[in-house]
């Protein structure tokens, strides 16, 4: 390749984080393909949606899907043709001496309207690359709902994030979102 047009890797975590949302762009366009109308919700969440991603950072995806079997690896196998037709993206970006991998949380509507404590960090840091009648964007509305009545805090020591769900917490207080 002539070094006159090849073209230099993304080095800032912001344009990292460019680079592998648009990789989840293209994932979440052969999830559509694969599933279809099964597809409910592509959310992109961690250090790439909120731009601080690495280069060996992984592409944290909440994937919410009608239909999907019990257990994690007979829902992962439901990826494989995805995975293997995501692999050219994959080597595009290790060509620019990206290590990217993604990471896919899978989970039916039924148990993504349980609120779990991943959900926290996404009221603030989601990113909806797919949301079939606005899904998942109104199971975190009824989260920040709860968290706003209990006046949660979240905060940042250096690169650690983590949340004060109450702070007039009394001991043996028991605290439900």
């Amino acid at each position: 390749m002539d070094p006159a047009t090849r073209r230099q890797p993304p080095t800032s975590a912001l344009d990292i984080s460019r680079a592998f949302r648009a990789a989840a762009e293209r994932y979440t366009g052969l999830l559509k393909d694969a599933l279809g109308d099964n597809l409910v919700s592509v959310v992109l969440f961690g250090s790439v949606a909120r731009g601080e991603a690495r280069s060996d950072s992984d592409i944290d995806l909440l994937i919410v899907a009608e239909h999907l079997p019990f257990g994690r690896f007979a829902r992962l196998r439901q990826l494989e043709e995805v995975e293997r037709s995501f692999e050219s993206e994959l080597d595009r970006l290790r060509s620019l001496s990206l290590e990217p991998r993604v990471a896919p949380l899978l989970k039916t509507r039924e148990e993504a309207s349980r609120l779990v404590p991943v959900y926290l960090d996404l009221v603030q840091d989601a990113r909806f690359l797919y949301d079939r009648d606005a899904f998942f964007r109104s199971v975190l509305a009824r989260l920040e709902t709860s968290l706003r009545r209990l006046g949660a805090e979240r905060r940042t020591r250096g690169q650690i994030r983590y949340w004060v769900l109450k702070p007039d917490w009394k001991p043996g207080e028991v605290i439900e979102l």
